[in-house]
């Protein structure tokens, strides 16, 4: 699947629309693709831009000759956010997510296991994490998985007080 055929023909669109494209995936088997559209602006996304994006693409998908060669036979079209916990995969992606917490898992044998730290570095090479343990450099290849991590703080809780009101 050459999903940067498909990146291709959407990018404008969503740029007329004022969304970015934050993510593309391409999954599932010829006969029931998916075709995931990840979009972002600042400030966020709500349901109406969603909705205005997948009216927008839905034609360029179905009708674009370098789509079509890219994703054949039928598909299903997912528009969605990124949402509070972000995927994080390519440099900027991490390079809008530095200061945050993220949480990774890592290639490494024996290194497998999730750690949340906090993203204080990134660039082309790969990134830098303040760890409890101190803080490491890892390349983008030894990271197996990296996503934001929303933690509620005392604003974002509601108590049982309020929650009566």
């Amino acid at each position: 699947m050459d999903v940067a055929a498909i990146a291709h023909a959407v990018e404008p669109v969503l740029g007329a629309l004022g969304l970015e494209l934050y993510d593309l995936d391409a999954t599932g088997p010829a006969r029931g693709r998916t075709v995931r559209i990840v979009v972002d602006r600042d400030g966020g996304v709500d349901l109406d831009a969603i909705a205005a994006a997948s009216q927008a693409l839905s034609p360029v998908l179905d009708h674009d000759p370098a789509v079509q060669a890219a994703c054949p036979g039928p598909y299903t079209l997912e528009v969605t956010s990124p949402g509070l916990e972000r995927r994080l995969r390519t440099p900027a992606h991490f390079q809008r997510a530095l200061g945050t917490t993220i949480s990774v898992k890592t290639t490494a044998a024996g290194a497998g296991l999730r750690r949340r730290g906090t993203l204080t570095a990134a660039d082309d090479d790969g990134i830098d994490v303040e760890f409890d343990t101190g803080r490491e450099r890892l390349a983008y290849g030894d990271v197996a998985q990296a996503r934001t991590v929303f933690e509620w703080g005392s604003t974002g809780r509601r108590t049982r007080e309020a929650a009566r009101r």
